[in-house]
Parts: structure tokens; C-alpha cells; sequence
């Protein structure tokens, strides 16, 4: 069985992780967490559990059980803070637009 290059990928806004190693093919973005042990040196994502992450491939959602192809990125989403919906209709009450004082 061949191996295929793969990267996680995790940021704040004060600092981001890029952890690269290469996986079985048909490895799922889940085993890659956790054979990878990265989850663990996030101090934001150590004790969480795969199945409760919101994770994508260049971009775009998938889940755990993706499998992964030669040169993905698994990307580990943080959850939103506010509403981008509910910021813009808060902002329009008060006359201004998102990125504009």
C-alpha cells in the first residue's frame, strides 16, 4: 500500500499550526487526528473529540470518515463567535457596514 503526503492545519488569531506527514492511502480525515496526535499539542483542541470538530478539505466541509487523497489539507474549524448575519443587521441599525468605522 502507498503512502500519500498530508497536512492538518489549525489557527487563532495569535498562532497557527501546520503539522505534515504522510498516511495510508484510504486513511479518513479522523484516523489522520488521531494517529497524528496533533489534537493534543493544540492546547484549543486537546480532550475534544474527533466527531464533535468541524473540519474541511481545502475549504471545502467534510467529515471524519473523508478519505483522504495525496496532498490534502485537513483544516480544523473554530466555531464563529457572533452571527456574520446578525453582526451586518446590528451594524446596519446603526448606519455602518462590516470593515468600515
Amino acid at each position: 500500500m502507498h503512502n500519500i503526503d498530508v497536512a492538518i492545519v489549525y489557527a487563532t488569531a495569535e498562532q497557527q499550526w501546520i503539522f505534515e506527514t504522510q498516511v495510508a492511502r484510504g486513511t479518513s480525515a479522523g484516523d489522520l487526528l488521531m494517529m497524528s496526535g496533533f489534537l493534543q499539542k493544540v492546547p484549543d483542541l486537546d480532550g475534544r473529540a474527533v466527531s464533535d470538530l468541524s473540519l474541511g478539505v481545502y475549504a471545502q466541509k467534510v467529515t471524519d470518515d473523508h478519505l483522504l487523497q495525496p496532498n490534502d489539507r485537513v483544516e480544523i474549524y473554530r466555531p464563529l463567535l457572533a452571527d456574520p448575519k446578525e453582526v451586518r443587521r446590528q451594524l446596519a441599525l446603526v448606519g455602518k457596514t462590516m470593515g468600515k468605522n
